[in-house]
């Protein structure tokens, strides 16, 4: 019985992570091929805009890597296990936004960049604010009404987008940049559409607690809490 139940219970750990093969990050080196591919784009730009003295471009290439690795590397100090969705968009998000964004100048270039991706960057805050503040309550989806949970993620995401629209003034005031572009107008409507992309993370938190799971960005709550069970234990 007992050489059976061993058996049992290894069949039962291998298959447990058979089923979550296709979600979890592994090390640094060993990524999803698509994040793998973004970062060597940075680093061979990096390296040929030495070559040809741009050395702009290749700061923000290397900057932009350097962002990039930061969640894997935060998760693996902290032990946490990344969804390769997660770890798709927040690369792709990066790689858009320093990148793109700024070494190609695609905020002047293409007029909806700036647009999709605070919106994006909001939703995606909202649900790191959904998972934080649902990882206090150990994963008990009846510690708190869900209203007020979603609330809270929505706060989170509108932090975050203040605090940026703080570090475009300061970068404007004290180094002479344009991060924010006309001023005002554009700081405002920035926030707003925050707002909307908060709204959006906050509310795929609130039909995850109770009970859906059938969505696009509620699957991925799933696929996190799944990952990380140990931190949310009821």
């Amino acid at each position: 019985r007992d050489r059976m139940g061993t058996r049992t219970g290894r069949a039962a750990m291998h298959a447990g992570r058979g089923t979550l093969t296709g979600m979890e990050n592994q090390t640094l080196f060993g990524q999803n091929r698509i994040v793998i591919i973004m970062w060597g784009i940075l680093l061979l730009t990096a390296a040929t805009a030495l070559l040809f003295g741009r050395w702009e471009i290749s700061f923000v290439a290397l900057a932009t890597f350097g962002l990039a690795i930061t969640p894997a590397i935060l998760a693996s100090r902290l032990d946490i296990t990344l969804p390769v969705p997660f770890l798709l968009a927040t690369t792709a998000f990066i790689f858009a936004s320093v990148f793109m964004g700024e070494a190609f100048d695609f905020y002047e270039r293409v007029w909806w960049w700036d647009i999709v991706l605070h919106g994006t960057s909001a939703i995606g805050f909202g649900l790191i604010g959904f998972l934080f503040i649902f990882m206090l309550f150990d994963g008990d989806r009846y510690a708190a009404p869900p209203f007020a949970i979603a609330f809270i993620a929505f706060c989170v995401g509108m932090t975050v987008g203040a605090l940026w629209e703080i570090f475009e003034y300061l970068m404007d005031t004290w180094f002479g940049l344009n991060m924010q572009k006309s001023g005002l107008d554009d700081t405002m409507s920035d926030l707003m559409i925050d707002g909307v992309g908060s709204i959006i993370g906050a509310l795929a938190g609130y039909i995850y607690l109770i009970g859906s799971n059938d969505r696009v960005l509620t699957r991925l709550i799933q696929q996190f809490v799944t990952l990380n069970k140990r931190f949310y234990l009821k």
